[in-house]
This record gives C-alpha cells, structure tokens and sequence, in this order.
C-alpha cells in the first residue's frame, strides 16, 4: 500500500532538521496587530481593478478583475486603522507604547518517521514505534502455532518466529520499493518509505500525471507481493514439509500471498483502490471522479471487514475451532476487524481530502495574492514610508537601492512594534529583512509550484517579481494561508 503525500507538509525525513513552516501548509501564528497599510479604496470607473489594489477580490482565480468580487471572509482581528499614519500601530495597547512581538513561527513536529534503516534508492526507510508492537505479537502468535507443528522446538521457537516477522516485513519493504522505483521512473518525489502497524507506507509527494501511470504506480506493488509468494514456493519444493526452513518457506508464501490479494481489495486507500480510481479517471476524465468512487468503495470494504472478519471466524471459515471461537480468539478477531478497518476507513477519508487540496491548489497565484508596494530607501524614515505607501494604495515596502534594485523587506509585524512618536526618526531600512534568492518569487508560479517556493525558504513576506526582473508586490504568506483555507472551504 502507498500513499501519496500532500502538498501541505515539509518534505523532510525525520533524519533532517525541518524548518520553520509558513503558508497553507503549517498556519503561521495569528498577529492580531496586523493591518493594512491604507483604508478600503475602490478603483477609478475608469480603470481596471489591480490584483495587489487591497479592496480587490483576492480570492484564488481572479487574476483578471473581470468577475464580480466574491464576498470577504470576516477579518481577523479589529478593523483596519483608517488613520493614513497609523496604518501599522498598535491595536489595543494604548499609551504610545509598542505591542508585544508576535510570537516566533513554532517550529514543526518532525514526521514521526521512527528508527531510519536506510536509503534505498536515496529514499529514507523508517521503522515505526508501532512494528515493534506488531513483530512482538507475531511472534507469540506464530511461536505458538509452532509449537502445534514443531513441539521439539521448545522455547527457540519464539526465535524462529521472530526471524519469521522480520523476513515478513522484509517481504513488505520489497512491496514498498517497487511503489518507490515505479514512482522515481515518473520522476514523482518520494519522502520516505515507513514500515508500520499492518504493513508498509510509500509517501509519494505528487500525484501521477496520466490514469495509466497511476495504474501502473498502484499494480507494481502487488505484483511483486505475487513474485515472491512464487519465489518463496519454488525454493519449497525441494525442502522437506516438516522442517524449520519448510514451515518458514511456506508461511512466507501464504503471507504474500495474503498481502498481494489484500492490496488488490478495489478500494483506497489500498492498491487495488489506486487502481480502480485510475480506471474511472480514464473513463471520465476527472481523476477526482476516482477519487470519490474508490474512497467510497474503500468505506465500503472498511464496513464489511468490520463486520465480516469476526463472523468468518465464528463460523470456522479462517482456520479456528470451536473453542478458539468461544473465548479470546473471537474478541482479538473483533478487535484486529476494527483496527483493519479503520484504518482503510480513514485512509479512504484522506484520499478524499487530499484529492480536494489537489483540485483547488491551482487556483493559488501569486500574481493573485500579491499585495501592491511601493519602493523606498534605506534612510527613508518609517512615517514618509507609510505616507507613500497609504497614497499609492499599497500595503508593503521594499526598501530599494539608489537604481531602484530591491534588497530587502519591511515586515509588517516590525512596522507594528514602531510607536507613531518614533516613525519619523526610524529608518525604514532598519526594520527591513534581507532578500535572499529564495524569497523572490516569479508572478507566474500557482498551484504546488508555488507552494513548493514557499516552503523551501519559510519567511513571512517574498518579493514577487515578472520574468524581466521589475517588482511586482510582496507576497504574504499569512495571504496564501487565507486564500488556501478559502479554496478548500469551497465544495468540489
């Protein structure tokens, strides 16, 4: 089984420091100080309205001005200052003195990959907390049948089934690597490869581009499962039945086998899911269409292994007796039913959220988002600074050199610490952060390549530029979180 990532987390193994993150992805915290540089200001009847201008509808997908204006979200915090001065200062503080900082970006929680094993193919393999868990109760359960089959064991049995639950995950990992080679064959990125409660996840961070790679993506997986189960019964064939090597053979064979037939099941979040949405998407053309039939059907198969797992068992159908039926074998039957099935329950919900995030996310432009701003330099005070900015219409500064080549930016959350007193006698460069390559950004990036900038340099504002180099605005990335949460609010 593998999933495909979202494009809302930092794509960092839990090898890796991960960095502060901003926009959609992880919400910056709130400033309630935050304002606007000028008051509501509509644009001339004359003139068509600038995406940057701040009364101008900057919703994901009006880039043009040529739709009526939908709506605002409520704002956040009080309402704007409408003095052309006090566009910045404080809310709520009173006495001229200055707010308190905004509180740091909190730094992530790394991905909880667990205990890295290795990179394969440059990917990192975790180790989840959670297989811990899974390989000790293999290990009682199998050492116990063991004992039925090969009671000359004695206690080494129990190390002859641990042997057995670690070449078992080692036959998942071999099913996770032909998710990750088909994937890096399609040039798809992937995070990392986690082995965990009830098998093995393959995070691939993009969506494959055509039904028949996502088809192929989806099959390998299972298929190889099926290779091995076929590896593991010819080298049976000239092993005696009876044996320690015969009965870890043929319990490999069967749990491949199980695990190739149980990926096949047609609902997501499984590979057989995967593989039936690629069929629909062919079909209509609409992968969300996919989506939504194979997390359905996944629903579906979570409520039937729920409710089908524990009468199978009570009837006999998987193997137990009528004793094992009466007592604890019928609640840990029920028990592994409800597991199993909310796992494929949930994974099938988040298919259904991430196949959303994947429709809306080209609705976010950053020639869309971007605020107006004017330039100013170093030794322009803060107060000449802002009356310049309030009378262009503009909502950030970009403190600029003497041949108008921008170095850095005044962040908004510096302009709020400045008393009003003081902004005449403040420069507008010292409250300004240094542009770094990263924190330029083309006008012409939506969607997940926009995101993907975003995250690879966190900050609060970036410098938007056009392809001949001239500034555009300054993208916020409280803006970009704003018009995220907008788009995915709306129905699909």
């Amino acid at each position: 089984m593998d999933v495909s990532g979202g494009s809302g987390q930092p794509r960092s193994g839990n090898d890796e420091p991960t960095e502060p993150a901003t926009g959609p992805a992880a919400p910056a915290p709130h400033d309630s100080t935050a304002r606007p540089l000028n008051p509501p200001r509509p644009p001339a009847a004359h003139q068509a309205p600038d995406p940057r201008d701040p009364d101008h509808d900057t919703a994901p997908g009006r880039g043009d001005g040529t739709q009526p204006p939908a709506p605002h979200p409520p704002p956040h915090g009080p309402a704007p200052d409408t003095h052309p001065d006090r566009a910045l200062a404080a809310s709520g503080h009173g006495h001229g003195q200055p707010p308190p900082p905004p509180p740091p970006p909190r730094r992530p929680r790394g991905p909880g990959g667990g205990l890295l094993m290795g990179r394969p193919f440059g990917v990192p393999v975790y180790v989840a907390p959670s297989w811990f868990l899974v390989a000790a109760l293999i290990t009682w359960v199998f050492g116990g049948q063991l004992d039925r089959v090969l009671p000359e064991l004695g206690a080494a049995r129990y190390l002859v089934s641990l042997f057995f639950a670690v070449a078992f995950y080692g036959s998942v990992l071999v099913h996770e690597l032909a998710h990750t080679v088909a994937a890096l064959r399609f040039k798809l990125p992937v995070r990392r490869i986690q082995l965990q409660f009830l098998g093995g996840v393959s995070e691939i961070e993009k969506e494959a581009e055509t039904p028949g790679r996502e088809f192929v993506l989806a099959f390998v997986g299972p298929l190889l499962s099926l290779v091995l189960s076929g590896v593991f019964y010819l080298a049976l064939q000239p092993v005696e039945r009876g044996t320690v090597p015969g009965v870890l053979l043929a319990s490999l064979m069967i749990s491949n086998l199980i695990v190739a037939a149980f990926n096949l099941l047609p609902g997501l979040p499984l590979d057989g899911g995967r593989m039936l949405r690629a069929v629909v998407w062919k079909i209509t053309g609409r992968p969300m269409s996919g989506t939504v039939a194979a997390a359905w059907v996944g629903r579906a198969l979570a409520v039937s292994v729920l409710i089908g797992l524990p009468l199978l068992s009570q009837s006999g159908a998987l193997g137990t007796t009528a004793e094992d039926s009466a007592g604890m074998g019928t609640v840990t039957d029920a028990l592994l039913a409800a597991i199993v099935a909310a796992i494929i329950w949930t994974g099938a919900g988040n298919s259904l959220r991430m196949a959303r995030l994947r429709e809306h996310l080209p609705e976010l432009r950053a020639r869309t988002l971007t605020r107006r701003a004017v330039p100013v330099e170093t030794t322009t005070s803060l107060a000449e600074a802002l009356r310049r900015a309030n009378a262009a219409g503009a909502r950030a500064l970009v403190v600029v050199d003497g041949h108008g080549e921008p170095l850095s930016l005044v962040r908004e959350s510096a302009i709020a610490g400045v008393p009003e007193h003081r902004r005449p006698w403040v420069a507008a460069g010292a409250l300004a952060q240094d542009l770094t390559e990263g924190m330029r950004v083309s006008a012409e990036l939506a969607g997940e390549d926009l995101l993907d900038v975003l995250r690879a340099t966190p900050a609060t504002e970036y410098l938007v530029v056009e392809d001949t180099g001239e500034i555009y605005g300054v993208l916020s990335a409280a803006d970009v979180e704003r018009a995220f949460v907008k788009a995915m609010a709306r129905p699909s």
